[in-house]
């Protein structure tokens, strides 16, 4: 009992050192002062608003210049949602000097066309550009643009799908690429396409650049030819091994490697696709809509649609037709093919009055699937 006794004193005083040696932080008017003027003033949510504040150190002395950051993009058609973003995004907006950072900027893009809700949506959408510098960063891209984009318009049109290339040293590793692609003979116009379609791809390693024009040159398919950037831009996305996986999943459900190969040349798509849709897709053509071999790989661009979306719906309204004897189909592939408005009006449409309901039939299975 005398040691049970004992034991408790020592862990009683255990927990009394405990306690006293903790301080309790309190939050200082500074801290608190912190936390709440990107909620406030910003419109951010409360716990965006705290992770924004933890990365600040706003207080009285440095309000100014955040308020003036808030009244200047707030001048420039910049809504309170567009800034909430963006802070939250980049909290460093809120640090930059609107005289000698952002007006410089603000001047530059709207001289380049960058005007009305053009300038809210590319900033809001990679606020970094406003962090980085003008005449290193943002001048060289727009100056490294132009010769293959040609009018502002043009470069818009890109920077609206990536803006993050404003924030990039393009010297340093996109020119490379840029300048590898244009001697091996890629055309102007088709970097234009690349540019404009593929914008990540000129941001790869030069090597792996390197490694897939060369791959394709010897597979016949030259810079020139019109399927080369699609090509292209599948092999650089797609890893060695990966790479290797696809060629084994078409080859699992009877492709010859030859037949894969060429395919992708005129298809580039085709290598693109999941071992899962490979397989349903193959696995549907073969043993229910009964295609034969040559059909398929005569069509691959059947390979580009979904399933669930295109491919079992029209498929189903194909037998619908087929059961009340309206259409004899003779080649399934160029049925799936057709564009929805041509579908609708040659197979629904048309049919309707016979098959009531047609379109609630090919609507619903197609909700069902998924859409």
């Amino acid at each position: 009992m005398a040691s049970a006794c004992m034991a408790m004193r020592n862990l009683l005083s255990l927990a009394q050192k405990r306690f006293f040696n903790t301080s309790v932080i309190l939050p200082t008017a500074s801290s608190s002062f912190t936390a709440e003027y990107p909620i406030k003033t910003c419109g951010l949510p409360l716990q965006p608003g705290l992770s924004v504040s933890n990365k600040l150190q706003i207080d009285e002395n440095n309000l100014q210049n955040s308020q003036a950051v808030v009244e200047f993009l707030k001048s420039h058609h910049f809504k309170d949602a567009h800034i909430a973003k963006m802070v939250q995004k980049c909290p460093a907006v809120l640090r930059c000097k609107v005289e000698d950072n952002l007006e410089p900027k603000f001047d530059f893009f709207i001289k380049n066309g960058f005007e009305g809700q053009l300038l809210p949506q590319i900033l809001m959408s990679d606020p970094r550009i406003l962090v980085c510098r003008l005449d290193t960063r943002i001048k060289p891209c727009l100056e490294l643009l132009k010769p293959f984009l040609g009018s502002n318009e043009n470069i818009i049109a890109v920077l609206k799908r990536a803006s993050w290339l404003l924030t990039y040293s393009l010297k340093s590793c996109v020119q490379p690429n840029i300048d590898f692609l244009i001697k091996e003979g890629l055309p102007l116009d088709k970097m234009a396409k690349l540019l404009t379609s593929y914008p990540r791809t000129i941001l790869i390693k030069h090597d792996r650049m390197v490694s897939a024009a060369n791959y394709l040159k010897n597979l016949g398919l030259e810079p020139k030819a019109p399927m080369f950037i699609h090509a292209f831009r599948v092999m650089v996305q797609l890893s060695e091994p990966t790479w290797k996986k696809k060629i084994e999943a078409w080859k699992s459900v009877g492709w010859s490697e030859g037949e894969i190969l060429g395919t992708f040349k005129r298809f580039p798509f085709l290598l693109s696709c999941s071992e899962e849709k490979i397989n349903c897709m193959m696995d549907f053509f073969v043993n229910t809509v009964k295609l034969g071999h040559q059909t398929i790989t005569a069509n691959p661009s059947i390979f580009k649609y979904s399933f669930d979306k295109r491919i079992f719906p029209r498929y189903n309204v194909l037998k619908v037709l087929e059961s009340k004897k309206l259409i004899r189909v003779r080649k399934t592939a160029t049925f799936l093919k057709i564009s929805e408005e041509k579908f609708l009006e040659n197979y629904i449409t048309k049919y309707e009055g016979k098959v009531p309901g047609l379109l609630e039939i090919y609507g619903s299975i197609r909700k069902t699937k998924g859409l």
